[in-house]
């Protein structure tokens, strides 16, 4: 008889009645992971005291690490052998203060049978929010049962009723009540019909995505098969940050300066100085617009509609930020850039860029792009973080009384000038943060203007394209509040402050499949209104899955 070394696999020991786990996922990149630690600790000591209020210990599930100073999860394989100790049928807390790699947990997650709870903290400075719903939306795409729940402190009646019914019912119910499916039958004619014929010509004259490098920072909801976009007339073309960073070296001085005096004429600013390790430079700033002259001439080459430059992983370690970039890529109105034969590439129009390769926020650029140019609409468009937000009550910027929940989206880097107060003359660009972004690069920083604005986040669930769209309105807040604000976030990044149209914070924090979510602005409330349907139109005739949150 043959004898084989057949492996035991050992099955950890089940949690006591009364216990729960607890995980904390964090980023790949040890500077990040080692100065948000104080901030995890600060969460996991609320969560514990909760817990221990409804009866239950929660327990960490692997250790502090002293010589990496944090005790984060900070790798994919790290998050395998954590599980591996993990009983499947555990109840498990994964509690987010910073932003995390979704993926370091995802082969855990998928393969745990107890139940699973994401938890945050309602922080502007630490991203939890945004880490969790980075993970919420992961999870959803991977079809894993979860409960979420947020809070400052733990102590609220939301939080402690939520807390309470996981901790008995193994689930967390929250309101959707503001989430109807769309029925083309409800929008009006013209715009039915735009968003129809929209979706039919791009069936038959196919768009191309560009993507640098797939899969940025652990994102897996971010990421769409070809099998769930090609039906709906796009397609992938695959491309390199090593490729864009051997077309930047091609890229003269000469060429680079005519972007960087473009901007200067328009009246934006740069915050330079000397420290190339602290400072933005004038050389940082050069490269930069090597790789914006980079991007248009290499999205030519292939013929894309729009791109994606991935920069977190592998192009951070050899060039500044590519943030400048896409800012300008998704403007109307930007520095000119001739191909090698002196044909100017994409004049007079955006080069739609979805920040971080997040390609559901490429497919929503390349759709608003097609709508809003039909309709005579400026078709910038941009992503954002759902960053964090607070109740509100005061005047805004121009005197009218408001009292109502206030969000502050913010974008890692840049958003299009069209969008901010001032345009160009209005925007700023600083040195991206130093635990980031190692080569520094600017931003393209302003304060979102006043108007009206159509919402939205394609997302991929039960193995297919979804879209959630609204209605939001961009306020204007007194300057020392809206410093206040900028404060409490990422000050070197924009921001735009937004009401959203019949969704509570508590409503769209339990549906929102994601941390980025879309926004275009439109001429007035109901140019925005005519806008939101004929988009959904175009999605439904793309196939699409379409529900509208707090709107009719």
């Amino acid at each position: 008889m043959a004898t084989y070394a057949v492996p035991e696999v050992a099955t950890p020991p089940p949690v006591a009645a009364n216990e729960a786990l607890l995980v904390a996922n964090g980023d790949l990149r040890q500077s990040a992971n080692e100065i948000c630690w104080a901030a995890q600790a600060g969460l996991e000591v609320m969560l514990t005291e909760a817990f221990r209020a409804e009866g239950v210990t929660l327990k960490r599930a692997h250790p502090y690490n002293e010589k990496l100073k944090h005790g984060f999860i900070h790798g994919q394989r790290m998050g395998m052998a954590v599980f591996e100790h993990i009983h499947p049928d555990a109840p498990l807390v994964v509690a987010e203060a910073v932003w995390q790699y979704s993926s370091h947990l995802l082969a855990g997650l998928q393969s745990h049978r107890g139940p699973i709870l994401t938890v945050a903290n309602w922080s502007g400075q630490w991203p939890g929010l945004v880490g969790m719903l980075n993970l919420n939306g992961c999870l959803r795409k991977a079809g894993v049962k979860f409960s979420t729940l947020w809070s400052k402190d733990f102590k609220d009646d939301f939080a402690r009723h939520g807390l309470r019914q996981w901790i008995h019912e193994k689930t967390i119910t929250h309101d959707a009540s503001h989430v109807r499916a769309f029925d083309a039958g409800n929008v009006g004619k013209a715009e039915r019909e735009l968003g129809v014929a929209l979706a039919r010509q791009l069936r038959a004259k196919k768009a191309l995505l560009g993507v640098f490098d797939e899969g940025c920072m652990g994102m897996f909801n971010a990421i769409v098969e070809d099998a769930l976009m090609n039906p709906a007339g796009i397609y992938k073309e695959r491309l390199s940050q090593s490729a864009l960073y051997a077309a930047m070296r091609e890229v003269g001085e000469e060429e680079a300066r005519r972007v960087k005096m473009w901007l200067d004429a328009k009246g934006m600013k740069f915050a330079t100085g000397s420290s190339e390790e602290t400072d933005l430079t004038d050389a940082q700033i050069l490269d930069q617009c090597r790789m914006y002259i980079a991007a248009l001439r290499i999205a030519d080459e292939f013929g894309c509609d729009a791109i994606g430059i991935q920069y977190q992983q592998g192009l951070k370690d050899i060039s500044p930020a590519s943030d400048l970039v896409e800012g300008l890529l998704n403007n109307v109105d930007r520095p000119p850039v001739n191909s090698k034969d002196r044909k100017e590439l994409y004049a007079g129009e955006p080069l739609p860029h979805f920040n971080e390769v997040d390609e559901c926020a490429g497919i929503d650029a390349l759709a608003t792009n097609r709508v809003w140019t039909a309709m005579g609409f400026d078709p910038a468009t941009t992503l954002h973080d759902v960053r964090w937000g607070e109740h509100y009550k005061g005047p805004s910027g121009t005197g009218e009384p408001i009292d109502e929940f206030v969000w502050l989206f913010q974008i890692s880097g840049a958003a299009p000038a069209s969008h901010f107060v001032g345009g160009y003359a209005g925007a700023v660009s600083e040195r991206q943060p130093p635990m980031y972004f190692r080569l520094g690069g600017g931003t393209l920083k302003g304060l979102s203007k006043p108007g009206e604005v159509v919402w939205s986040r394609v997302f991929v669930e039960d193995g297919r394209l979804n879209v959630d769209m609204g209605r939001a309105t961009a306020l204007s807040l007194p300057d020392a509040e809206t410093q206040r604000r900028w404060k409490e976030v990422t000050p070197q990044w924009p921001i735009l402050h937004a009401r959203l149209h019949g969704v509570t914070q508590n409503q769209f924090m339990a549906r929102h499949p994601a941390n980025h979510v879309n926004v275009a602005y439109a001429p007035s409330a109901e140019a925005a209104d005519r806008a939101l349907a004929a988009k959904a139109a175009m999605f439904h005739e793309m196939g699409l899955k379409v529900y509208l949150c707090g709107v009719s």
